[in-house]
């Protein structure tokens, strides 16, 4: 039983550790930029569920603020990103809403995240597209990882 749980850990940990090298990959927008760290988060929560998407997603999302310089805002990355993992990983007849739900809730928690720390409403307003572009581009992609790769994986 323990060999079991460890080998989940180690394995959430190569996840979270590949989606920060995912969140490198930046790619610029007119309104900001787009990184590719919800590739990890969606590939995780499609590939393994929900819960093992909340690690990952919540994990990553912490800790890629942490070495990128904007402590500010690793809580809220925390709870962007693992109620995105979470819902994503959702299965069934409503997947197409929870991935909704996952979008709503990650674009919501850095609205609200920019009105907190007191960049203003229109800042709020402002990071809207860029973070629905964010997830749009990671649940296509980590969709196609997860099409590609599945059945493939030792786990």
């Amino acid at each position: 039983m323990q060999t079991t749980k460890t080998k989940e850990r180690a394995l959430l940990a190569i996840l979270t550790a590949l989606s920060l090298v995912l969140a490198h990959v930046i790619l610029p927008t007119p309104t900001g930029f787009v990184t590719l760290l919800d590739v990890g988060v969606f590939f995780t929560a499609f590939y393994l569920g929900g819960r093992q998407g909340a690690i990952v997603g919540g994990l990553a999302g912490f800790l890629i603020d942490l070495l990128l310089g904007y402590p500010q805002y690793m809580v809220f990355s925390l709870l962007a990103h693992g109620l995105q993992g979470y819902f994503a990983g959702f299965s069934g007849k409503k997947q197409s809403l929870d991935l909704v739900l996952a979008s709503l809730v990650m674009v919501g928690v850095y609205a609200v995240a920019a009105l907190v720390l007191g960049y203003g409403f229109p800042a709020a307003v402002a990071s809207i597209p860029t973070n629905l572009a964010q997830n749009l581009v990671g649940m296509a992609l980590g969709y196609a990882l997860y099409r590609l790769l599945k059945g493939r994986l030792p786990f």
